[in-house]
């Protein structure tokens, strides 16, 4: 079996963090025999199982793999299986082995388009998704009355934190401009700055997104007031509040932070009438909005309205809905950068507006206990106005239960693998707190197909730290090697940085670096020397590299 201290992949890992590497970003690396042919390439007739969640990262790779006439680079005609943890896009031909078990119906914006409220939705391009899709209640189409503006996230730099702040400008003279125009009831702004570059180790950047937002929230309140608008602002989870973990290293990751919920009144003389209730969650901010437009709460909407006393408003009024992406509560000003950092419209806010304090993480999102909040299930509260349990959590409920062993499509793919003798590729992120997978998840699909005496499983592992320790790539593909070893089966055949394979806004030269990857092994050579019998022993890190 593998020797100890030869775990294959941690040392590469360790030799890229000595060259500068992180994970977001690693360069692909990929695993070739003595010859420098590349090991585990995907090849026609092959079986896939895309092991991520949340989908929206991840419909660009999958295209690029399936589509015959796809149009954004050369590829080749392979005849793919391809399974999905879940749904990705209902234009992928691929099997999906948790469909959603129901419709997330009478959400926010399907209630405001039902009672015939004209609404808009303002974003980056960086969150259109949240916004539109997640905010929907995962439901891809406006609903009728509904609009939606995307302004471009900035392309000119590789990477957004040596432009922090972003587009929003672009985002707060659409707001601006729109609230002026007075055609719509209900717009949601969204300022993307603080998420994105909180995931950056870059303090100076993350402090100048911190003040942009700021900045162009104050530029939107000016507006509100003149338009005679009732603006709310929130967020759909934290972030750089908390930057760091209890021994002092920088955590780039989201936060279990509740988030501030403030009532901006344009007419100051009914400020003393608002009062916001204790102990809320972003469920209850969509029940709000209705009771401000004095629409009835759906049946199936289960939060409760923020407001502790009836709405003192006596004609319909407009509303703008913020949301200050990433922007957590937390009182303590140690690794606190929104606290290190002015931020005059928001403390004026805090200090002299109705305020309350959100749960945006955990059980209140849907999500296991202790888990941190994310921005799919943020904006989903936020929208749907009750909990809703996350694909994450009912994936974990099946492996308790015993179901993850039956499913019907891990069973398809295996078995056809097996009976055609094809290889078997997982594909997915490497790491226990991404919002878009989770390791058990990895390790559940090793075991099925150890179970089904599969012989050729190879894994692609994509890395990237949100949420965990510097350098934790390397201990979570030693975990993997072990287990791989435990069951002697498997192997880690490519490597690659969540940057390249994980896109969402049409940045093809990434999406195409993870596909040549993929398809024709491009990248950099691992070279190793064979211990024993593929699916009986292992391989570990030969003394000489290929020179490629």
């Amino acid at each position: 079996m593998q020797k100890k201290g030869k775990f294959i992949w941690a040392k590469v890992l360790q030799e890229a963090y000595q060259h500068g590497e992180e994970e977001e970003t690693l360069a692909p690396h990929v695993l070739v025999n003595a010859q420098g042919k590349p090991i585990g390439r995907l090849q026609d007739g092959d079986y896939i199982i895309f092991y991520n969640l949340r989908g929206e990262r991840e419909v660009e790779i999958c295209q690029s793999l399936l589509d015959k006439n796809f149009p954004h680079f050369r590829t080749e005609r392979l005849n793919l299986n391809l399974v999905t943890m879940i749904p990705y896009h209902p234009s992928l031909p691929a099997k999906v082995a948790f469909p959603r078990p129901d419709e997330i119906r009478s959400t926010l914006s399907e209630t405001l388009s039902k009672y015939g409220l004209r609404q808009l939705k303002i974003s980056e391009s960086e969150k259109a998704i949240h916004v539109g899709y997640f905010f929907n209640g995962k439901i891809l189409p406006p609903f009728p009355g509904e609009e939606r503006i995307v302004i471009p996230t900035p392309k000119d730099v590789p990477y957004l934190d040596q432009k922090p702040e972003m587009n929003a400008a672009g985002v707060a003279q659409a707001t601006i401009d729109k609230l002026a125009a007075g055609q719509f009831d209900f717009i949601l702004a969204n300022f993307a700055n603080i998420d994105v570059i909180g995931h950056f180790e870059n303090e100076k950047a993350i402090k100048k997104a911190i003040e942009t937002v700021d900045y162009f929230l104050g530029q939107c309140l000016r507006a509100a007031k003149e338009a005679k608008v009732i603006t709310l602002i929130t967020a759909d989870h934290g972030t750089v509040e908390k930057w760091l973990f209890p021994d002092g290293s920088i955590d780039t990751g989201h936060t279990d932070s509740p988030v501030p919920f403030i009532l901006v009144d344009y007419d100051e003389k009914r400020k003393s009438l608002w009062t916001l209730r204790k102990g809320g969650e972003l469920a209850d901010v969509a029940p709000t909005v209705l009771e401000l437009f004095q629409i009835p709460q759906p049946e199936i909407m289960t939060g409760r309205s923020l407001l502790e006393k009836p709405s003192p408003l006596k004609t319909k009024e407009r509303v703008l809905l913020v949301i200050l992406d990433g922007w957590g509560y937390r009182k303590e000003v140690a690794g606190n950068l929104i606290a290190q950092t002015r931020t005059t419209v928001m403390d004026t806010l805090m200090a002299n507006y109705p305020l309350s304090i959100l749960k945006a993480s955990g059980e209140a999102v849907g999500l296991p206990e202790g888990t941190v909040g994310n921005s799919e299930a943020g904006h989903m509260h936020i929208g749907a106005g009750r909990r809703i349990l996350s694909d994450r959590l009912l994936i974990d409920q099946a492996i308790a239960n015993g179901s993850f062993g039956e499913n019907e499509a891990f069973l398809w793919a295996m078995r056809g693998a097996k009976r055609e003798n094809k290889n078997l590729h997982l594909l997915g992120i490497v790491s226990f707190f991404s919002s878009h997978g989770a390791v058990n998840h990895l390790l559940s699909l090793l075991k099925l197909a150890k179970r089904e005496s599969l012989k050729k499983v190879y894994l692609h592992a994509l890395l990237g730290r949100r949420g965990e320790h510097k350098q934790s790539g390397a201990q979570y593909l030693e975990l993997i090697e072990r287990e791989m070893g435990t069951l002697g089966l498997g192997q880690i055949v490519s490597v690659i940085g969540r940057y390249w394979a994980l896109d969402r806004e049409e940045n093809w030269d990434r999406v195409e670096k993870a596909y040549r990857l993929l398809v024709y092994g491009e990248g950099k050579p691992v070279l190793l020397n064979e211990v024993g019998k593929f699916g009986e022993d292992h391989f570990y890190l030969g003394d000489e590299q290929a020179d490629f």
